[in-house]
């Protein structure tokens, strides 16, 4: 819905738990029989996630452990070896200062002080169904003790292969309980790149979503030899094959394993030990397995929540974004836990289309896009305004206007509002909220992926500031944070309390490379010692490739990245995504931009226009709604991308080049001019492999599938002038149509010609005495 359609429509002793939590020591209690609610306390109908029973029909008994700190003995800062602990960067005082803990502890204080509360929920016949948080810790205990008779072996992996659910959750944390290595494999993974992620992390079980994921498993089976067993979580089995199990006889399978097993090999766990592997995208090489400990994980989820000032038992998200990812693990899974938050899942065509109808379901209290996300959202809230009458579209602009203002004055630290924002608020940004299930939201978030000011300005002008993330798999997820108190628009945030930022050998301009530094920084890279020791320097700081610059205030701004800056063959370093998300702020039916120009001459834009996709996530050939209303507005009558490629629609080329010229107009040296560019016929996706999981591009890859060398180019260079040697011919033309220059050169006494390369594309050489 856009703005304009949005108009006034017994006894117990104290337990030390690690950290300094706010609520204080935990009390163990005697838990009796669990009911299921629903997010508001109100008792469920059929329920999908039944209490697990031990094998004498009684509800297992939770363990009190306290939370003591164990670390396993450490002598280096990082390792590569998957049962080799490492050293924390431990501070003397602050939030890096807290006494690490384990997962198992972490979820332990959780359910010790919150266990009635919901934890996970799922639609189940359109209906949803709730665990609570004692019930989600005793399904992981239930996997845990299935895993192990299963032939888990400890720092072995358990790879996840499907959509978020709350069996990927409990199998990644009962994995964890078990003594794997918790390993999530994208849903888009060929049955290669699986084989590849399961064989590196020697995989003992694997557990796929559905008889598609398993497909893909059982091409690449006999190529696994760690591999045990396989688990479906959803549906039935379509063949009986030998040890594949369905998730109903996956969770029987180890109830005749005793609690005191699992509980004896639950407190051999050390905080400093792996837990969890995280798999790169793998755009230059193979995937890298990203190790993080305990400690990594549970340290930065305490610190990121309290940086945002998360509540206790208040805070309600949509899992969507893929679980195999650092940013949608840390943000469902452990930080949720952390703060005894409720997840609900979405539906698995949530990206095409289904999300939205489950935000206004949930109403979540956090939400984090992805800039492709929040991209889309404008574009379908866009949309829908174009259709509006004059009166409402009038209104919109006139609430947007102080919508904008009033954020900017907010993020500047002044609670000062516009005249008129009180009934702007009424009519419109209320409305909008509403309408995108996000009136609940105290924070929004994007992140893993550049965003344009043009989109984080739209939503400010509907008083819905996005807060910016920085970080990386290697830094278990965040390093900067923005939020409410601490934002700026286009920057990253401020580094997140108890961790450091350094920039290496920066510039003139205090541009460097952004190295980080504390307890969020990775163990290593599995098996990969040679990359992690390009990681990691001797002093245990961590190097992103990223460079950025910090202002006055600390707020950290990307400039761009060194391994995707464009080298042209005079020597310049190029930023290519500046550029990029300025034309794609110039020329609105532009999707996908991606300049390209490595050891070139002169740089080109690769463009593809805004279409639909179909029920797979691919891209049509048909234009949205928004690229169809600029072609109209430019006298085009177009519905497909094919019909203005093929017939190279003169206005929609001269729209893109009038864009293309305003970029260069502002570009800081000839050398950064957008020379060339052409419109591809299809638009990136994640399944044919232009962008990653969270729609990041990947620029290796366009660059080999888009080979430059034949491509057909519009010509878009600049006026530049050449001179040399040559005698009087045809001055007089060329003082007619370049007075300046010849008025300039008539007071040389040098012979000179000046080549001009015109507006035409066409090279004319005028001689000049």
């Amino acid at each position: 819905m856009s703005a304009d359609e949005c108009i006034s429509q017994s006894d117990s002793k104290e337990i030390p738990v690690s950290g300094n939590d706010t609520e204080g020591s935990v009390k163990p209690e005697e838990y009796q029989t669990i009911a299921l609610h629903d997010s508001k306390n109100q008792q469920n109908g059929d329920c999908s996630f039944p209490v697990m029973k031990n094998n004498t029909g009684d509800e297992p008994a939770i363990p009190l452990t306290n939370g003591d700190v164990h670390l396993a003995q450490a002598q280096e800062l990082w390792s590569t070896a998957r049962d080799k602990p490492v050293k924390l960067r431990m501070e003397a005082s602050g939030l890096g200062s807290e006494p690490p803990m384990t997962i198992h502890q972490m979820f332990m204080s959780t359910v010790q002080k919150y266990g009635d509360y919901p934890a996970l929920r799922a639609k189940k016949d359109g209906i949803w169904v709730t665990l609570t948080y004692k019930e989600y810790y005793q399904h992981a205990r239930a996997a845990a003790k299935s895993f192990l008779k299963l032939g888990l072996e400890r720092f072995h992996g358990v790879g996840i292969l499907g959509f978020n659910s709350p069996e990927w959750f409990i199998a990644d944390v009962g994995c964890i309980l078990a003594g794997g290595l918790a390993t999530g494999i994208y849903t888009t993974n060929s049955p290669e790149a699986c084989h590849y992620v399961a064989h590196n992390c020697e995989a003992n079980v694997l557990v796929v979503e559905n008889n598609k994921q398993l497909i893909k498993i059982l091409q690449v089976r006999d190529q696994l030899p760690h591999l045990k067993a396989i688990v479906q979580y959803k549906g039935e089995l379509e063949q009986k094959l030998p040890n594949v199990y369905t998730w109903a006889e996956f969770m029987k399978f180890g109830a005749s394993v005793p609690d005191s097993e699992l509980d004896v090999l639950i407190d051999s766990q050390k905080a400093n030990e792996c837990c969890t592997l995280i798999y790169t995208s793998g755009t230059t090489g193979n995937p890298k397995g990203v190790m993080l400990s305990h400690d990594n994980i549970t340290w930065t989820a305490s610190a990121a929540g309290r940086m945002i000032n998360l509540k206790m038992a208040e805070e309600e998200l949509v899992s969507y974004l893929p679980l195999s990812h650092v940013a949608a693990q840390v943000q469902d899974m452990w930080i949720c836990m952390r703060f005894a938050g409720i997840t609900s899942f979405a539906e698995p065509d949530a990206l095409k289309g289904s999300l939205a109808n489950t935000l206004r379901d949930v109403r979540p209290t956090s939400f984090l896009g992805v800039p492709r996300v929040w991209e889309k959202m404008q574009e379908a809230m866009k949309a829908v305004g174009a259709k509006s009458s004059v009166t409402k579209k009038k209104i919109s602009d006139w609430a947007k206007g102080i919508g904008l203002q009033a954020s900017y004055n907010a993020m500047n630290g002044d609670s000062s509002v516009p005249w008129g924002f009180t009934l702007a608020n009424a009519l419109v940004y209320k409305n909008v909220r509403k309408a995108l299930g996000l009136d609940r939201c105290r924070s929004c978030f994007t992140g893993a992926a550049p965003i344009t000011k043009d989109t984080l300005e739209y939503f400010m002008s509907l008083y819905i500031p996005i807060f910016e993330l920085y970080g990386m798999s290697e830094s278990t997820g965040p390093h900067t944070v923005s939020w409410a108190e601490g934002y700026r628009i286009m920057s990253c945030g401020k580094v997140l309390t108890g961790c450091k930022t350094k920039l290496d050998k920066p510039d003139n301009d205090g541009i460097g490379e952004i190295c980080f530094w504390g307890r969020h920084v990775f163990m290593g890279y599995l098996n990969m010692p040679e990359k992690t020791e390009e990681a990691l320097d001797t002093d245990g700081w961590l190097h992103s490739g990223d460079l950025g610059k910090h202002d006055e205030d600390d707020f950290l701004f990307i400039t761009g990245r060194i391994k995707e800056l464009i080298i042209t063959a005079g020597g310049e370093n190029v930023p290519p995504v500046p550029i990029e998300d300025a034309l794609k702020e110039e020329v609105s039916i532009i999707s996908n931009a991606m300049l390209v120009g490595d050891k070139k001459k002169f740089l080109s834009m690769l463009l593809t226009l805004k279409c639909n996709i179909d029920d797979n996530g691919d891209p049509t050939d048909e234009l949205t709604l928004l690229a169809v209303d600029y072609c109209q507005q430019h006298g085009v009558i177009a519905s497909k991308v094919s019909e203005i490629i093929n017939k190279k629609e003169p206005a929609i080329y001269k729209a893109i080049q009038e864009g293309i010229d305003r970029v260069n107009a502002k570009a800081t040296s000839n050398a950064q001019r957008i020379q060339k560019w052409t419109i591809l016929q299809r638009d990136f996706s994640i399944s044919s492999g232009e962008l990653g999981p969270t729609m990041k591009l990947k620029r290796p890859v366009v660059s080999k599938m888009y080979n430059t060398a034949g491509t057909q180019w519009s010509i878009s260079s600049p006026p530049q002038v050449l001179f040399i040697l040559c005698s009087k011919t045809s001055f007089e033309v060329s003082k007619k149509h370049h007075p300046f220059f010849c008025s300039l050169f008539q007071t040389v006494s040098l012979r000179l010609i000046c080549f001009v390369f015109c507006i035409t594309n066409c090279w004319k050489v005028f001689f000049l005495i």
